[in-house]
């Protein structure tokens, strides 16, 4: 017990899978506890053998999968947004992180909007943009790329200045310093904004797709609500959960291989 308050020691992998289960277990019975003895009414809490029972009917019902259908959709309006975040994002917070001038005057039109509410930028799209694909993927765009700039300009910020005087010294311009000493060593607090970008997304599709979503996890969500049907309503918030969780294993564990020097993971 001498590292349990220790944060730089690890559990094995092996009891990191053991705590890990004994949690969920631990919220699965309280849960059943609940739903079960009757403490909580089922258009509350349904219980998680109706969930799962719901599950089975969005699965597959009458020779197709709704499930299947709305998460492709779902998918494939975050990949969009998440390909914009990438080319506009990751560029303009390099350029605030290595130009002090860039920053300040970048800096009052988008750090503000890192504690604005996003959501209320919804109907303004809508307005603009009508209540398309387009509207949909520029609110998860938005929603995640106020969060990636300043990471990233904090990342190329926080390189120690000793690896751009170095470069420089080697002859090599002030752009070249940037490109070649700063942003390398930067890459992995970068990888991690992105991590953190494409988890808010997540966060924000249901709220995507409540407007004229003809398919998608957020239109699921909220036909079985307009039904009351709780249990199928669980269900497709606990497929998001999930998906969020696979994505975020996926990125963390390509940052691993990418960036096996970083010790932390």
């Amino acid at each position: 017990m001498s590292d349990f308050w220790n944060p730089y020691v690890q559990p094995d992998p092996r009891q990191r899978r053991q705590l890990a289960l004994l949690s969920v277990g631990a919220v699965l019975l309280l849960w059943s506890a609940l739903s079960g003895f009757g403490l909580v009414g089922p258009n509350r809490l349904p219980a998680p053998w109706d969930v799962l029972s719901a599950f089975g009917y969005l699965s597959w019902h009458n020779g197709e999968s709704m499930l299947a259908e709305a998460t492709l959709w779902s998918v494939g309006r975050l990949l969009a947004a998440g390909v914009l975040v990438v080319l506009i994002g990751i560029p303009i917070g390099v350029a605030m992180g290595a130009s002090p001038r860039i920053n300040a005057a970048l800096s009052p039109l988008v750090d503000p909007f890192r504690s604005a509410p996003v959501v209320a930028l919804l109907p303004i799209l809508v307005m603009w943009l009508g209540i398309g694909e387009a509207m949909k993927i520029a609110f998860l765009f938005i929603g995640a790329v106020v969060y990636l700039i300043p990471m990233v300009r904090d990342a190329i910020q926080a390189v120690p200045q000793s690896h751009w005087i170095g470069a420089r010294d080697l002859g090599a311009t002030p752009w070249e310093c940037i490109r070649q000493a700063v942003l390398p060593m930067a890459m992995p607090r970068i990888a991690d904004a992105l991590i953190v970008a494409v988890s808010v997304m997540w966060t924000y599709i249901t709220v995507a797709e409540y407007v004229n979503a003809k398919v998608g996890l957020g239109q699921l969500i909220q036909n079985a609500r307009r039904f009351s049907a709780w249990d199928q309503v669980f269900a497709g918030i606990i497929v998001i959960i999930v998906l969020a969780l696979v994505t975020y294993q996926l990125m963390r564990y390509a940052k691993a291989k990418l960036f096996p020097w970083e010790t932390h993971q």
